[in-house]
This record gives C-alpha cells, structure tokens and sequence, in this order.
C-alpha cells in the first residue's frame, strides 16, 4: 500500500494537506475527490521505515484470533446500523494488530475507490481466506450482510475453540516428552561417560543393558554433530515430501490412524466439515460451492479429496450422502444424517446438529485424553529413567561388593 501526499482546497475554499494510503494514485486521486475535495497537487510519499517497522513487516502476521475478534466487531457494528466506511475506521484505529492495521487499510482505500467489501477482502488472501470472502459476497448479494457477519462470528469461535481444545491436549504431552528426551541425551553426554571410566577400569563383566547404554554415550559423544545434521537433512526432506499430493495424503493417512490422537482429528476435520458446509448453506452459497469452498479450509489431504469428488457427483446430479456414502473415513452415521436432511429439505439444519455433535465428542475426548495422558507419561518416564539409573547404579553397587 503506497502513500500520498495531497493539498486539496474543500468546498469552503480552504487549504488542506496531508497524506493519504492507497492502492495507487489514481485511487488516491478518487478517494479524495469522493470527500468533495479538489485535488491542487498529489504526489507519492517517500516512506523511511525503522528497523523495527521493516521486521513487523517481515515478521507481522494476522492470527485465526485477530480475524475472529474483527469479525464479532464488524457483526456488533453493523447491528448498531454504523456504515461499512465508519466501522473500518473505528476498526483500524482500535486494532492493537499494526499488520491487521495495514490490511484494513488497504480494504477501506479499495472500498473507497468504488470496490465492494469481498472483491476488497479478496485483495488480502492471508487475512480473509476463500470461505469468508465467499460468506460476505453471499451477504451482499441477499442483502443479509449483517446476518452473515454475525453467522461469520460465531463460526469462526467455534472453530478458534475446536481448534484450541485439540492443540492443548498435545501440548501437554509434547512438552513433557521433549524435556524428557533432552534430559536423557545430556545424561548420556555429560554424565554417563564419567562413570562409564569407572566401570571399564573395574574389570568386571558388564550386563548387556549398561554395554547398550554405554554404546548410545559413545555413539552420541563421537557422533552426536553428524546425527543432528543427518536428522535436519531427513526433516527437509519429509518437509518437502509433505508439500507434494502424495505426501500430504501419506501425512493425512498417518494422522487419522494415529491410535487415539487419530480418533480426535477425524472427529475435528468432521466437526468443521459439517459447521462449514452448515455456515455456507445458510449464507445462501450453492451445494457445489459450498463443497469447493470447505475442501480449501478442511486442512486435511485425504478429506480434501472426498469433497472435492463429492463436487463433481452433485454435478453430475447425485446427493451429498451418496457421495460421501463410498468413503470410510466418512462413518456412516454422518451419510445418514446427511440423507435425511437432503430427502426432508432442512440440510442445514442437519449439519449443525452433526457439527454440534462431533464438537461435543471433541470435548469428552480431549478430557478423557488428558486424564489418560499424564499417568501413562510419568509411568513411561519413570521406568525409562530408572533403566538408565540402573544401568549404571548395578555395576558399581557390584563392584562395591567385591570389596
């Protein structure tokens, strides 16, 4: 977005000067004149930006959250009848976000040039994803933009917390297992070795688990640089893989057939499958549209697929349920709601209900997962470091013995 600096005359005749974002000079000029302003000199800005401003720029983003919380107050600002202009610009002088800060921007220069508010959004793919340009495009064209604001609100909370539950019954976990591994290593590097002279100067004949763990140390100390690159080597590798249509299907494969974990993400990518399909439906989107649209946002290969096939068989004329009838990833379940919402003409109302019951699901199993998680990690810990602890502590309790 450039900047201009303008000196106008306004209707009273007087002088005005300033600066002014745009998309370009032509729209600068525009967005002037529409102010009942006469244009006297327009020129673009030479902008110097800090350090700190070229890495926000870098490194500024617009989280899931950003987007949710703008969305719940453009909804609160349109039921308070305040026009689209005023709302962005309360907006953009309320956000803490200085990269939302600047997309807003730039929405509210497009709109000023004459744009509508999704060919606006469109313009900021990184902010306003498909799905939600496709939401407000329906809301202008039906004349519901306020009903669809707040439809945009509430699926974008319910998807932030979906989201958020999953994530945090990971965390957890991770950490616990991080810490675990780093401990281990710096065990095995630093400590091990300086009992390990210990027990090869005794002589003695050393069980085959501290001749294993004495191996790990040797292999890790003479080696430990070489593994580490071989390892970041092999992530590249897997991160590249991951990019191409058959990793991102082996990865989605993988993550749905994870024991336990994999039982959650289907119930997730199910639960945002329906409320998207649910949130379209009722925004006026067609089925066909409405299927493209949630293959874009559903984040997983493999469900990605289906909808995407389930596209071409509504065109060719056949039923949502019939479509997604072929696939088990779809549980069967799901397809019979789905039919009796399309055979009694309230689908929508169906796929709420459907996404209301995976996200229930959703919550009793991430309880249950955290409950079950933290027992099984410190029995799992425990017998691992007492193996480690053991290894060593029996050869010289043996050793202490002889004497």
């Amino acid at each position: 977005m450039a900047q201009f600096r303008y000196k106008v005359k306004a209707s009273d005749g007087a002088s005005q000067e300033g600066i002014i974002e745009a998309g370009s000079l032509d729209l600068a000029v525009a967005s002037l004149q529409r102010r009942n302003l006469l244009v006297v000199s327009i020129e673009p800005e030479e902008v110097y930006d800090s350090v700190a401003a070229r890495i926000m720029g870098i490194f500024g983003r617009v989280s899931q959250q950003d987007v949710m919380l703008l969305s719940r107050q453009l909804a609160t600002l349109f039921e308070a009848k305040v026009p689209i202009v005023e709302s962005l610009k309360v907006l953009m002088s309320e956000t803490q976000n200085p990269a939302l800060q600047k997309h807003l921007a730039g929405v509210f220069d497009d709109i000023q040039g004459g744009l509508a508010l999704s060919a606006a959004m469109s313009k900021h793919p990184e902010v306003f994803s498909r799905f939600y340009v496709a939401m407000i495009k329906s809301g202008e064209e039906s004349g519901k933009l306020e009903e669809i604001f707040t439809f945009l609100a509430d699926y974008l909370e319910r998807t932030y917390e979906l989201t958020q539950k999953a994530r945090n019954a990971l965390i957890y976990p991770a950490f616990i297992l991080t810490a675990f591994v780093v401990v281990m290593i710096l065990m095995l590097v630093f400590v091990i070795p300086r009992v390990a002279t210990i027990l090869i100067e005794s002589g003695q004949e050393l069980p085959i688990y501290t001749k294993i763990v004495l191996w790990v140390s040797n292999t890790l100390r003479s080696y430990g640089i070489l593994l580490l690159v071989i390892a970041a080597a092999a992530g590249g590798v897997f991160f590249q893989y991951a990019r191409q249509v058959g990793g991102r299907l082996y990865f989605a494969r993988v993550q749905l057939t994870v024991p336990i974990v994999g039982g959650l993400f289907r119930k997730v990518y199910l639960s945002r499958i329906a409320d998207n399909l649910h949130t379209l439906l009722s925004g006026g989107i067609s089925v066909v549209r409405a299927l493209t649209i949630t293959s874009e946002v559903v984040d997983n290969e493999i469900y990605r697929q289906i909808l995407l096939d389930a596209t071409e068989d509504v065109k060719g004329g056949s039923m949502i349920s019939d479509s997604f009838a072929k696939y088990n990833d779809i549980p069967p379940l799901f397809t019979q709601m789905m039919r009796i919402g399309e055979e009694t003409g309230k689908l929508d109302y169906i796929l709420k209900s459907i996404a209301g019951f995976y996200r229930r699901d959703v919550d009793s199993m991430v309880g249950n997962l955290v409950s079950l998680i933290e027992p099984v990690l410190i029995v799992s810990l425990g017998l691992g470091v007492g193996i480690l602890v053991a290894s060593v502590l029996l050869p010289i309790y043996n050793l202490a013995g002889a004497f």
